[in-house]
């Protein structure tokens, strides 16, 4: 069970696939007290896995407080960060406080082309110091990366340099059009290209000891299958089911991509929206149309929730849009 929380909306970037469209605070984000009675909350929901994302989570002031109250909740602490702000003693403060890993974000081993993504000059370098100096104080890290139509040529090497600067894993982040993402929806792979990386992805998890993952992606489930690739992974798409995202503000959604407002945790306990919202109660039922519906995966695949939402009107229970395989 995992659960994402975007502590705040400010951040030092402007990327240009931001889901949250994140720059400057929000009005209103929860306050720490708030933060830590949402801790209690999703800690009596069952979830094990807190991810602290934002914006950036480290521009948030009361972030290792946070941190160290999730902990002693017994929830395992994770971040989703663009790398920058973690100096030495940052990522020092960061396991002293009981973070358990930091997903640091790298779309390119061309410095340029990452920075022009993220608007920021010296977004790259910032990274890699950071997943260094979280190399250096033992704290594990992993990298994650955007995957478009300008990089996807280049994702292998990203992963040989996960390897090589001591990174856990290498997640991909398969766009979804949400946000400001919606400007570059053409950037985005189509259905061949999409299996294609895909199943690129799954044949380099033959050949490194890291752990590869695709996000928003859900058929590596079924590819990693078809190619006898093991993983630890049972379900590709986990909206609703055991994951949820809640905003600065404290608005709960079934996934980062898919934008819907299920409740307000100031209005209504967490624990309680994940256990009675009839959106994502639909979508625990798996009662999907489409190729989806009738697709001998859709039990450990399911397609992504949020794609089909985007190219089918708003439906989230339909098929997925790039998906060929069980395509009629």
């Amino acid at each position: 069970m995992i659960v994402s929380w975007n502590t705040t909306n400010a951040c030092n970037m402007y990327c240009a696939h931001c889901y949250r469209d994140a720059g400057c605070k929000a009005d209103e984000e929860l306050s720490t007290a708030e933060a830590k009675e949402l801790l209690n909350q999703i800690a009596r929901a069952g979830f094990k896995i807190m991810i602290f994302s934002g914006g950036e989570p480290l521009m948030r002031p009361d972030i290792l407080e946070l941190v160290e109250y999730a902990t002693s909740l017994k929830l395992i602490a994770v971040f989703g960060t663009n790398g920058t702000l973690i100096t030495r003693q940052t990522a020092k403060d960061l396991k002293a406080a009981g973070a358990k890993g930091m997903g640091i974000s790298l779309d390119s081993l061309d410095a340029d082309k990452h920075d022009k993504f993220r608007s920021f000059k010296g977004a790259w370098s910032g990274a890699v110091d950071g997943m260094k100096n979280c190399a250096a104080e033992n704290l594990p890290f992993q990298i994650h990366t955007t995957v478009m139509d300008w990089n996807q040529h280049e994702l292998e090497a990203l992963t040989d340099f996960a390897v090589e600067i001591g990174a856990k894993a290498h997640h991909f982040f398969f766009l979804v059009p949400t946000g400001r993402a919606k400007t570059i929806e053409e950037e985005s792979l189509r259905a061949e290209g999409y299996e294609n990386v895909l199943t690129r992805i799954m044949r380099k998890q033959q050949e490194v000891s890291i752990e590869l993952k695709p996000t928003c992606a859900p058929q590596f489930i079924r590819i990693a299958d078809q190619l006898g690739v093991k993983t630890r992974f049972k379900r590709g798409c986990l909206a609703g089911l055991s994951y949820c995202i809640i905003s600065p503000r404290g608005k709960v959604q079934p996934c980062a991509y898919l934008n819907m407002e299920l409740g307000d945790v100031r209005k209504m306990p967490f624990d309680e929206i994940w256990r009675s919202n009839k959106i994502l109660q639909t979508l625990r039922t798996l009662e999907y149309s489409g190729n989806c519906g009738t697709c001998k995966y859709k039990n450990k695949c399911g397609g992504c929730r949020a794609r089909a939402a985007f190219y089918n009107n708003g439906d989230f229970m339909s098929g997925e849009a790039w998906c060929n395989f069980n395509r009629r």
